[in-house]
Parts: C-alpha cells; structure tokens; sequence
C-alpha cells in the first residue's frame, strides 16, 4: 500500500475512487473543501439517518458533487462521541478503511482527519492511522485452494491530508511500514501448523530474515545445549521427535550495552505426560507467540536501523508425552546449577525461558524483557484485553507501561512480592515448577524471578497473542501481540525519553 501525504489544494489535481471521512454523533461534518460538498454529505447524513456510531459505514456512489473532485464515491465512517475520540480511534478507523475496499470496491482514497479533534496529538495520531491502514490488509489464505474470487479488490493508494507538524511524517510512515512488516512475519510463524512450523523450520526462517539484515545467528543444537547445560529446556524437548532449537540472535546497532529480548518459542504444547484436554488444543500451536514477537521485534529494529545492541533469544521445542519424555516429580538441574523438580510438565514455558535467562547474563544486559504464553490463570486474571506486567524494577515497568499506552498492546501490572516464593518452595529441589491452584500468572513469574540477576520485566500473553475472532485490525488467529511494544520500548531507550539508568 501506497500512503501520500499532500494538502487539500492538491487534491483537485487527481482522481480517486472514494472520499474518505469521519462523522461524529450528534454532529455535522466540518466545512470539507466547499460549502456546497459540505452541504451534501450532511444532507445525506440526516436523509438516511446515519447515527455515526463509532465504525459504523454508510457509502455515497457516483455522489452529485461539483466537477472538480474526482471522487466515485463518498465512504463516510463512524466516529462514535467525539469527546473519546483518540488514537486508537484512529487505528481502528484505518483497518475500517483498508478492509473496505474489497467491500465498497474502492483502490485508491483521500482520507480527511480533522486533525484538530478532541486534542489528539497529531503525531502519535498520524502514525496511528498509518498502523490501522496496515494491519487492517492481513491475511493469512497460504493453506486455502479456492481463493475468494468475488470483492478481492484491496487498497494500494491512500492520499492522507497531512496534519500540520515539525516532524518528518514520510520517516514514520516508512518506519511504520517496516514494523507493520514484522509483525506479520510474527503473524505468519503463529498462524503456520506445527506440522510445518517446527523448530528447525523456524530456526531456518530466522536465519534466512537475520541474514538481510546484518543479524548475527546462533543455532544452539541439541549436543551443544547438553554441553552447556540447558537441562531444563532438554528436559522439555525430551518427548518430541523434533530436534530442539535455541536460537541466538544479535543485533549491533551501536554503544557498549545490551538489551536482551527472550520470547517462549514452545511449537506444540500437549501438556507432555501432564496431558492437556483435546478441547482447543489445535491452539497451541500458538504457544510460541513470545517467539514469533522477539524475531519480528529484532528484525523490525535492524531494518529501522536503532542505534541499540539488542540480543534476541528463542529457545524452541516441542512439549509432547512418549517413552523418554520428563515425567512429573522428576528433578533437573537448570543452567545455572538451580536444581528444579517439575511438579508439572504442562509448565514447561517457564523451564525453556529459565535457561535462556541465564543463558543472556553473558551479555551483561542492561535488561531483559521475557514475552510469553505463560499461564491460563493470566488469561483468567485479564481477560483478552492486556498481557501481565512482572517484574523486579519500577522503571523498567514504567517504561513498558508507557510503550503500551502508545502502542495500545495494553499490559497491566500484578504484584511480584516475596510472599509467592513460598508458594513454590520444594520438599526435594531448590524449588518446584508449579506452586498450588491460587495466582499461578504471579508464581510462574516467581518461578522465573529465580534465574535473573539484572533488571527485568515478564509479558504473560497467553490472553492477547491469538484472538478467537476478527477485532478490526486484529485478526482471527495470531495477532503478532509484543512486536509494536517492543519495538516502541528500543525506540524510547534509543532517544533517550525514559529515564532508564544502568
């Protein structure tokens, strides 16, 4: 998709199939080039009685309208009460938009913003609209013979009328393009069946994206990872014919400190011996999203070309029952010499991300931000609608807090406080996988807490990283949940706007 940026006066100088604009309740559309156009689109407004609920659409084909707009129709969308107007108004209205035009038949639009709405910020709003343009033209048909024939008309030209700004709107655009890019790469590896989407097909994938870019890789095979002492992510892989994977990837993009990213990366998830129910379990397949995110999330940043050192870590495998698989009661001794006995081995996330957290000390990170499908009981505490927050230091937290408000990949803080340490003390080990049935998002991040000695934070997103239906620009499937937020997070680092210090 093309997006323009231009001023209204050059408008007249092209044709476009539609008019695009945003109606409130309650209101009449502000003066649109000449009174008499803005005397007919309200005309048509009050003739229908069209309510501008928020996303509802009413569309004006071959509108009567002086000769000198070229429009072949006029596509007029819901704002709902424009008093809660805000950016996230404007991503969603954007994937309204992209997604029309195979319903309303239109390639090519102008989209009019009234900039000046309920004092929202412009930049943020632009980019925004730029973001909802994008994710609303994903589709996931790679494993569909019969395409759709009918209505698959898709937007490749948007002409924004440009808000008034000292920014350089052309850089977020390209920037935003690029993101929007990677998280359907992330989309892309969630929605593959595990069939395919094996650890060594996603270790290859990884390769192949890192080498355009400049980003160094290291596959960590099976006999490597014994050397090393990666037992509990061994004992996780132990099950599977699939050979285990944990992929290192290393961006450097400038300074002496590392940030560390690590993203579960569980391919299929059975619950091992500890068998999960076969109601859904065709979903987890998903249980690798925090994987999909980090690989999306690093790629994104090199393209962008951040001025940061960011290592990116995946530890992948399958969790599945079978004569070597790890049974429950049994002990391992984790990485970093922490004896575990795994209560459980349908929690196996936290054993695969507890290696990689000591894998990552030596980089001597700055921080490390682990993002994972970690816990059922999450999803229960939170719904579809925010990731768990964790982790040992305010600032850190503070800093993802703001990201997602800017992002709209909200997250919500739960306490990590010592009392749970007691929840997962061991008779036999130095600690047990799985406390009892009560806050199992907050003692799974316990659990993790045990492996890091730098500052931290823990994304639970076992409720945002795949949806059970279409949300305007979030699709049915892998939503590519973390890599915005993520790559908003690296961005403030870069600029400097968090008061992070070492």
């Amino acid at each position: 998709m093309e997006i323009r940026l231009g001023t209204i006066s050059e408008i007249r100088k092209e044709s476009f199939d539609a008019l695009v604009l945003i109606s409130f309740e309650g209101k009449p559309i502000r003066k649109i080039f000449s009174d008499a156009l803005t005397k007919f689109i309200n005309g048509v407004i009050e003739s229908e009685k069209f309510k501008s609920s928020f996303g509802e659409v009413i569309v004006v084909h071959r509108p009567s309208i002086p000769k000198k707009f070229n429009f072949n129709k006029i596509v007029i969308v819901g704002g709902g009460k424009e008093n809660k107007f805000d950016v996230e108004s404007l991503r969603k209205i954007g994937s309204i938009v992209s997604k029309g035009a195979s319903k309303y038949n239109y390639s090519s639009c102008v989209f009019l913003v009234d900039w000046n709405v309920n004092k929202v910020d412009k930049i943020y709003g632009f980019k925004g609209l730029v973001e909802g343009l994008l994710l609303g033209t994903y589709k996931f048909d790679k494993f569909i013979s019969k395409k759709e024939e009918k209505n698959e008309n898709k937007l490749s030209s948007v002409f924004v009328v440009k808000p008034v700004v000292k920014y350089d709107l052309n850089k977020i655009i390209h920037n935003t393009k690029i993101v929007i890019d990677s998280v359907f790469l992330a989309r892309d590896l969630q929605n593959l069946p595990s069939n395919i989407a094996t650890p060594s097909y996603i270790s290859d994938v990884v390769k192949a994206e890192c080498e355009k870019v400049g980003i160094r890789v290291k596959v960590i095979d099976k006999n490597e990872a014994r050397e090393l002492g990666m037992n509990l992510f061994l004992a996780v892989s132990k099950g599977s014919n699939e050979e285990p994977k944990f992929v290192v990837m290393e961006y450097e993009g400038g300074g002496d400190k590392w940030y560390g990213l690590i993203g579960k990366g569980i391919t299929f998830d059975t619950g091992g011996i500890s068998l999960k129910p076969s109601d859904k379990m065709e979903d987890m397949k998903f249980d690798m999203s925090g994987a999909a995110s980090v690989i999306g999330t690093i790629i994104a940043v090199a393209k962008i070309g951040l001025k940061v050192n960011v290592v990116g870590i995946v530890p992948l495998t399958e969790n599945m029952p079978g004569g070597s698989a790890t049974k429950p009661g049994d002990i391992v001794r984790g990485m970093g010499g922490i004896f575990v006995e795994i209560v459980n081995t349908d929690a196996e996330g936290r054993l695969i991300l507890a290696d990689a957290l000591e894998y990552v000390k030596r980089y001597k990170p700055e921080f490390v931000i682990d993002i994972a499908t970690l816990t059922g009981a999450c999803v229960v505490a939170l719904g579809n609608e925010a990731a768990g927050l964790l982790g040992n230091d305010d600032n850190l937290k503070s800093i993802l807090k703001k990201s997602s408000q800017r992002t709209f990949e909200r997250v919500w803080e739960l306490p990590l406080w010592e009392e749970y340490d007691e929840y997962i003390k061991s008779d036999f080990a130095d600690v047990k996988n799985v406390g009892n049935r009560y806050g199992g998002a907050i003692t799974a991040s316990a659990f993790l807490k045990k492996f890091v000695d730098y500052k931290w934070a823990h994304l639970d997103i076992a409720g945002t990283a795949y949806s059970e239906k279409d949300k305007y620009y979030i699709p049915k499937g892998g939503t590519g949940f973390g890599v915005r937020l993520l790559v908003d997070v690296l961005e403030s680092i870069e600029k400097h706007e968090s008061s992070f210090n070492s």
